[in-house]
């Protein structure tokens, strides 16, 4: 099996997110979480419309990772945004048929190159003046131990905890995970 990541470039291919987004979802949060909560999730950072206005409001580029045998079956997808301390991984998600077969790590690296291509650029929003190296990170719910262990396979320290309101009297209780890199 062979895998590819491609930039989300048309509607369908954000529809077709938001859909692998929703079964996901449902399937891998909703025993962590509950339904009613998962489900309000999906709504607010997992629909077309919030992917949308991500791409075009809020600097985030969002990937597709496609199964070479099956040129349009997305089976994961990804999203990033450069920030003043690097790169916030902001989504990084695997259908469960296709988990453990090497996506998340191509993801991974995938996102790594990003990065150090984005802190590099001329339109580079990283601040090194705040700084000293640049660094991927991300939140991960603190039940999420698959996910968390991953993480800290491919480097990535637990820096600190993070309890956020998302409103609907709904919290994500998180660790914030963070991986530097040189330049």
């Amino acid at each position: 099996m062979t895998f590819k990541i491609q930039k989300l470039e048309t509607d369908d291919e954000i529809n077709q997110v938001a859909d692998l987004a929703k079964e996901i979802w449902t399937e891998h949060y909703t025993p962590l979480i509950g339904a009613p909560q998962t489900e309000y999730m999906i709504v607010v950072f997992q629909s077309v419309e919030r992917i949308r206005k991500d791409i075009a409001e809020n600097n985030y580029s969002y990937f597709a990772v496609y199964d070479d045998d099956y040129s349009d079956k997305q089976v994961g997808y990804l999203a990033l945004r450069p920030d003043e301390k690097g790169v916030f991984v902001s989504k990084v998600y695997v259908l469960k048929s296709y988990r453990q077969k090497g996506i998340a790590t191509l993801m991974m690296d995938f996102t790594l190159d990003f990065a150090k291509k984005e802190v590099n650029s001329v339109e580079t929003v990283f601040d090194s003046s705040k700084y000293d190296r640049p660094c991927l990170w991300l939140t991960v719910n603190k039940g999420n131990l698959g996910s968390i262990e991953f993480y800290k396979r491919y480097g990535f320290l637990i820096d600190k905890e993070a309890l956020t309101d998302i409103g609907n009297d709904f919290y994500m209780n998180d660790y914030i995970m963070t991986l530097y890199f040189d330049l």
